[in-house]
């Protein structure tokens, strides 16, 4: 039987190894929110009451629909149903779509997702903004 890359089921690993959930006051989504790095387990283990959701490339898929879509089934196997804001770093179509057909799930699980049209000037250069209060 041959144990090479591919034929052995350890090779999968996963992005947060199973364990107790960590809880924390706000979580940046890491690696542009792309799904290689970000699943269900992220979301069941690393509990926030918000999470920062960067990218806005739709050719590299970021930010991920499959990452967004892991929120709601990790945050759907937390024994609370506190609440959680998500905070895109921008307006995207994935983020858009996914906010429309998910939307009444997002509201079972007590997630909100922000929205800013607050702009902060900095250096003759201009970008969204939002106010986090902890």
């Amino acid at each position: 039987i041959s144990k090479g890359p591919g034929n052995s089921k350890s090779s999968k690993s996963t992005a947060v190894p199973p364990g107790p959930p960590v809880y924390l006051d706000l979580v940046y989504i890491p690696n542009h929110s792309n799904s290689k790095n970000v699943d269900v387990e992220f979301f069941k283990r690393v509990r926030s009451s918000y999470y920062v959701v960067s990218g806005n490339d739709s050719a590299a898929e970021e930010p991920s629909r499959a990452v967004l879509d892991s929120l709601l089934e990790g945050k759907a196997q937390w024994e609370s149903n506190m609440q959680v804001t998500l905070i895109p770093t921008h307006d995207s179509e994935v983020m858009r779509e996914w906010y429309q057909e998910t939307h009444e799930k997002q509201q079972d699980l007590n997630i909100m997702v922000l929205a800013s049209s607050s702009t902060v000037v900095m250096q003759d250069e201009s970008f969204p903004a939002c106010k986090i209060e902890l």
